[in-house]
Parts: structure tokens; sequence; C-alpha cells
């Protein structure tokens, strides 16, 4: 080849594309399509991977380049094994967040690259573990993906996966057939999947709802929270949520909805109502105000639905539970799943089941209560694939119509009276300082040590209210008390920047003391 043959070649560059993907969402199988393809369509491919640390702490990066051979004039061109930051043509993130990541990894350049997304989220452990909420905003990942890349085209693909019972790879499939980015026709695309002789056509079906999709354009992230009526909840509750959809607007709205949703299945419709008339107050409030009705339903619909032990053993036990742990184990027909659960209850949460009167008696009889730590000392493990393990977490998962007489119901009955009665008195005084009581409510979580710690935080805010009142910055010290609380789990910030605060006072307190003016003796 002479030398005009030469800078002919090397005139031309591969075409590269980069796959960040989950374990278990096909990422593997998106490659080897792409590969078949090319290879089908007269061009040479190289694809390589470097997997993740695990599931979801890193994504698996597969890298595939294609060179036409037609321009390779007999001789093979040398491929890259990794994608370049700034030279990646096409790049397909199987979640919000892993688009993201290649972003700030330099994949995606606006002068190059073409960014194809699905919008749905799978949490990071960082996310998982925050005392708070610590979701990653969404709006900002994408307007993040959006300026980064030379074009973007961003859809829910897992919605989409579902729908077709197939899986998020085949949709991504579609959609990069869909965006033209690749110079291969949609039956080369097809054929590709029926050459891989797996799950044909779910996989040929979510290839064309995503090829579709992807010619629609971008698609916005979907809502946080569903507005929809769930169709299997009863008809009690389907009333109420035709009754709140009428009755609230604006963000309330999406709460109490939600809300109605999580009571009915957490109780029943009447414990849905009872919701509904603590929250009456408040609409009265909001009529003269802004954000306090909001925050007030969704940490009250939380407080209603607290974990206890019956709560535990229902979510264990469900149908749908095994089934997810079936997909996300990949267990095939014919395999075996075993699944085994570790308890530790403290002898509280087992007073807290037991009614009411019975629960303080365990929790005061030294001898009673010292004879049920012994016991569980240990914890147990149970395994709820088993008939004993199952039917022993059903029992107590039956127990569901005596919740509103255990020990635990009481007590968390009253504390919601005490706040509720607190939230609406500070309101009438200070509207945005009741905001933030409001919010302080979401530091009461979980069950065992983590509820009594965040009891405890808690109740140290509730102190501080009295000299907070009538202070031009009260919302806003409190905001940052609650923020202080979230900071850590045995509440040093916490005790760190009350004590602050209370210094703060005292200069405060000093300062005026000395800028009064001199009394003259007489």
């Amino acid at each position: 080849m002479d030398a005009h043959g030469q800078a002919q070649v090397a005139e031309v560059r591969p075409i590269t594309i980069a796959v960040v993907a989950l374990g278990g969402e096909g990422g593997g199988v998106l490659a080897d399509w792409i590969v078949d393809l090319a290879q089908h369509g007269g061009y040479l491919a190289q694809a390589t991977s470097v997997p993740g640390v695990a599931q979801r702490t890193g994504a698996t990066v597969y890298y595939v380049e294609l060179f036409p051979k037609a321009q390779a004039d007999g001789r093979e061109p040398v491929l890259a094994l990794m994608p370049v930051p700034g030279d990646v043509d096409v790049v397909l993130a199987s979640e919000l967040m892993e688009a993201a990541r290649a972003v700030e990894r330099g994949f995606v350049t606006p002068e190059k690259t073409l960014l194809i997304a699905s919008t749905h989220r799978v949490f990071a452990m960082t996310e998982k573990i925050a005392l708070a909420d610590g979701r990653a905003d969404a709006p900002a990942l994408l307007s993040a993906c959006r300026e980064a890349a030379r074009e973007f085209r961003a859809f829910d693909m897992a919605a989409l996966a579902d729908a077709t019972g197939s899986v998020l790879s085949a949709v991504l499939f579609g959609a990069l057939a869909g965006s033209a980015a690749l110079p291969f026709p949609r039956t080369a695309f097809e054929a590709a999947i029926r050459r891989g002789q797996v799950g044909v056509e779910r996989s040929l079906a979510a290839f064309a709802a995503g090829f579709e999709a992807a010619g629609a354009g971008e698609a916005v992230v979907p809502a946080a929270t569903s507005e929809r009526h769930a169709r299997d909840a009863p008809p009690a509750v389907r009333d109420l949520l035709d009754a709140a959809a009428r009755d609230f607007s604006g963000e309330a709205r999406a709460v109490v909805l939600a809300a109605i949703e999580r009571l009915g299945d957490y109780q029943d419709a009447r414990y849905a109502r009872e919701f509904l008339a603590r929250l009456a107050p408040f609409q009265e409030i909001e009529r003269q105000h802004g954000t306090l009705l909001a925050e007030t339903a969704r940490q009250l619909a939380l407080a209603m639905a607290y974990e206890d032990t019956i709560r535990v053993a229902e979510l264990k036990i469900r149908s749908s539970r095994f089934a997810r742990v079936r997909e996300e184990a990949r267990i095939e027909d014919g395999q075996i799943l075993e699944i085994a659960e570790f308890f530790h209850p403290r002898t509280q949460e087992i007073a807290d089941t037991l009614p009411a009167g019975l629960g303080r008696w365990l929790l005061r009889t030294q001898w009673a209560r010292a004879l049920v730590d012994r016991t569980t000392r240990k914890g147990r493990i149970i395994k709820t694939t088993s008939v004993a393990g199952f039917l022993l977490l059903y029992a107590l998962a039956k127990l569901k119509p005596l919740r509103r007489r255990s020990l635990r119901f009481a007590n968390e009955e009253a504390a919601l009276a005490s706040w509720l009665d607190l939230v609406a008195q500070t309101a009438r005084a200070d509207y945005p300082l009741a905001v933030q009581v409001a919010r302080a409510r979401s530091l009461v979580k979980g069950y065992g040590e983590t509820h009594e710690r965040g009891q405890a935080k808690f109740e140290k805010l509730v102190a501080l209210l009295p000299r907070l009142r009538g202070q031009s910055n009260s919302a806003a010290t409190l905001e940052a008390l609650i923020k202080a609380a979230l900071a850590d789990e045995d509440g040093q910030a916490l005790d760190k920047a009350i004590a602050e605060l209370a210094f703060t006072s005292s200069e405060r307190a000093a300062d005026s003391v000395h800028s009064r003016p001199a009394l003259s003796r007489g």
C-alpha cells in the first residue's frame, strides 16, 4: 500500500461505544449484540469489559470499537481496550446515576458524544445508608447529562423492560437503533437478537419499545410519587383516594395520595381515614400559608406506618419479595431458592407487640424481663423458604388486626398527638418554625436502638423550642440543628451544635448587659 493509501486508512477512525451497566442488567449481552451486529455488517469489532467493585458501588464498563473492513485495506487496525475521555461516540447507560458518572469520567463531551440513558434509579449505597433522604437530585443529574452531551436521549427503560417482560439491555439496544447512530438498518439489529437465541420474542418486543421511544426524543424523569390509584387497593381505600384527589392540591395532594395507599396497606382503610382526620386542622392553617400541610402529611404518614415486628414479618413473606429475590439471584427453573433471615428482637420489641397491659407488665417485671433477655440475646436464623419458618412469620403477620391493642401502638399514638399539637401551636405564632418542627419528626424512624436514638434527638430539639420561639432566625436555627442530628448516629454533632448555640446565646446576653447605659448614683 502506498503512502496515499496509508494516509487514507489513518483518516478513518473507529466508532467508539461505551456501555455502563449494573450487575444483572445485561450489559454483557448488549455488548455481544453490538459486536455481532458489526461483524455481520462488514465491520471489525473489538469488545472489552472492566467489572465494577460490586453490584451498586461500581458499574461494569463495556467498551466496543467498530472499524469498517472496506477501509482497512486488508490490514488489521489497532483498536483501544478502554474508552478514552473525550473520544467516545456513543455512551449507553442503564441507569441515570451511571449516566452522570460517565459524564464525570469524561466519556461524554458536547462535541462528540450521543448519550442514551434510562431515567430510572437504582439507589447507590451512599444514598441508602444516609440518615436522612440521601437520594441524588434526579433533575440535576438530567441537567448535567443534557449539558455534557452532543445529543441526549433518555426515558424510563426499566419500565419498558417490565412491560415487555424482558431485560433492560434489549431496550437499550432498541434505543441505539432508534437513534440512527450506527450505519445499520433496524432489521440488522433484530437479526443480531435472533442469532443470540435467548429470549428472542421478548427481547424483540423490548427492542421495539426502545426503538420507538428513542425516536420520540428525550423524555422527562418519572415523578418520584405517583398519583395513580392503586388498582388492587380495597374499594374503601379507593374511595378515600378519590376524595383526597378532590380535596388536596399541589405537593400536598401527591403526598396524601401516597400516604393513603401506604396506610391502607399497612393497616386498613379506617387507619387511612384517621390520617385524614388528623390532617384536617392543618388544611385550615394552610389556607393562609404554604408548605406546612405537605410536610406534616409526609411525616405523619411515615410515623403512622412505623416498623414493628408485625410489619417486618408481613413484608418478609410477601410473594412479591420472593419473586424479587429470585430475579436478583437469577434463579432458573429447577433451581432451589433458600432464604435465611437473621432476627434479633430485643425484649422491648417483644413487649411492644404484646397487648399494652401485658407489655408494660413484661417491661417492669424484673424476673420476666431477665428470662426474655436470656432467651433472645443470641438472635435466631429463620428460613422463610421452609415450611416452619414461613408459618412462624405468617402467624406473626396475622396479628395485624390486633396491632391497635399493642403497647407500641399506644405509645406511638400518644407521641403523635403531642407532636401534632406542638406543630399546630407553633404555627399560630411562628409558621416557618412550625415547618421545621414538622420536619424534625423525621428523626424518629426504624425500630430498636435506631428508634431510641432518633427519639432522643427529637426530644432534645423539642426541649429547645421555648428558647427559639420569638427569635428572628428561629426556623433557620432549628433547620441547622436537624441537619446536625442527621450527621451521625450517636448524636455527637447535635450535642456540639446545641453547645455552640448555648455559648452564642450567653455571648448575646453578656453583650446586652455591657451595652446598657450606666446608672447614676444619687
